[in-house]
């Protein structure tokens, strides 16, 4: 039976897997930091598709500028391979690094307080972001 969901769901698993396929459920593994070689705009795997080297920085931004309805992806696209601190719609806030912006979505790296885990999200849900 042919499910047009599905199929796009196919398509996006295969177009943003991370390299070397997705991390494994549960957390049991780390991802391909590249051995501390220089991507794009900083650190990270060959051609910067990877996470960072190392944790982000050690300090919380603070949420200066006003609540924003919609977040421009073409506003966080200078942010790929870059450290960038988001705040949700939700009140979660996180370190990032982003490699992947698209039309209504990013995808990269999250600071979980103790290593990077793959993840993406709807630009719709960012409130605020600073990149560093």
């Amino acid at each position: 039976m042919y499910c047009p969901y599905f199929n796009y769901l196919q398509d996006m698993y295969r177009q943003y897997s991370p390299p070397g396929g997705p991390p494994p459920f549960g957390g049991g593994g780390q991802p391909p930091f590249g051995g501390g070689t220089q991507g794009p705009g900083g650190p990270g795997g060959q051609g910067g598709q990877g996470g960072p080297s190392g944790p982000p920085p050690s300090f919380t931004p603070s949420k200066s500028s006003p609540q924003l309805k919609a977040v421009d992806p073409g506003a966080v696209r200078p942010c790929r391979y870059r450290f960038i601190y988001i705040w949700l719609d939700n009140g979660r806030s996180f370190w990032a690094w982003l490699t992947y912006v698209g039309r209504t979505s990013v995808a990269g790296w999250r600071w979980n307080g103790r290593r990077w885990v793959y993840f993406g999200i709807d630009t719709r849900r960012i409130e605020s972001f600073v990149c560093y």
